[in-house]
């Protein structure tokens, strides 16, 4: 299959596409591509319509059937760096965390989500494997300490993320990381964590926490990289009293995307690009990255 790639920006909705099992797929290729707006003061657009999007592939405008909201499960492995720069914020963690994983889990559309907590310092290390459970989820993030002596691997953990992500074949996955201006001690070239990465189809968002400063090249180039190729978000806050807002903001986003559903003839070529845009001006946009599966 062709190469995707993926774009986002203000009036452009970067996409995670599937092919969507319908009775329609004998006369045309139907894809669904999660998709959030975002208004002007950062809040979720509601009650928009196939008239409000746009869809190209390769440059050429496809037919939009549906616009709904999405209610397909998220698998979301919600990674934190509890490294020795991350100690400072332990607190901050206690509070953000369990407020994040609440706000998933109060999502009104009743899907099923499920969430991994993953901490990073020393290596990546599973703290609470992906569960229904959000409670379970809530008392692993308390269980979060920083760990003395210790650096961050956050490309290791997107590496093993991604590749967990692919061996199961997770339909809409996220990665959040929280993560601090501390030193990066994965061993890893940018190009062999944003293959996986893309990949397995999953967003990357990351929130910075601290004032920035130089860092390690290749987890610069992920970070800018992966959340934009993907359509994630990539948030810097300078102090830990704000991350339980940012961290309620990036939940309330997830929580409010929309399935858009369109179609294609079944005699082309895997497109080499998808874009999805806002009809209308005045949206800031972002979205979970393409996922293809094979088509049948």
């Amino acid at each position: 299959m062709g190469k995707v790639s993926l774009f986002a920006g203000a009036g452009c909705l970067a996409l995670s596409a599937l092919i969507a099992p319908t009775a329609l797929e004998a006369q045309a290729l139907q894809r669904s591509i999660y998709a959030s707006a975002l208004d002007q003061g950062g809040a979720p657009v509601p009650n928009l319509g196939p008239t409000d999007f746009v869809v190209r592939e390769d440059k050429v405008a496809r037919e939009i059937l549906a616009v709904a909201p999405a209610t397909e499960p998220m698998q979301i492995a919600l990674l934190v760096d509890n490294s020795q720069a991350g100690e400072q914020y332990t607190r901050d963690y206690r509070e953000a965390l369990p407020a994040f994983i609440n706000a998933i889990a109060a999502d009104e559309s009743g899907a099923k989500h499920q969430i991994a907590v993953i901490t990073l310092a020393e290596r990546p290390t599973i703290n609470t494997d992906y569960t229904f459970d959000f409670q379970q989820a809530v008392k692993g993030a308390g269980r979060i300490f920083g760990t003395p002596g210790s650096g961050s691997y956050l490309l290791d953990g997107i590496i093993e993320i991604s590749k967990g992500i692919i061996k199961k074949n997770l339909t809409r996955p996220v990665i959040v990381a929280v993560t601090t201006e501390g030193p990066e001690l994965s061993d890893r070239q940018y190009v062999t964590v944003l293959e996986p990465l893309r990949e397995s189809g999953a967003s990357l968002n990351v929130v910075t926490v601290g004032t920035p400063r130089n860092q390690n090249y290749d987890r610069s180039v992920v970070i800018d990289m992966g959340t934009r190729d993907t359509g994630g978000r990539n948030d810097v806050v300078m102090t830990g009293s704000a991350l339980t807002g940012r961290m309620k903001q990036i939940a309330n986003e997830l929580t409010h995307q929309y399935r858009v559903t369109y179609a294609r003839p079944d005699t082309l070529i895997p497109p080499e690009q998808v874009t999805i845009a806002a009809a209308k001006p005045g949206l800031t946009v972002r979205g979970v990255p393409m996922k293809v599966q094979r088509e049948r």
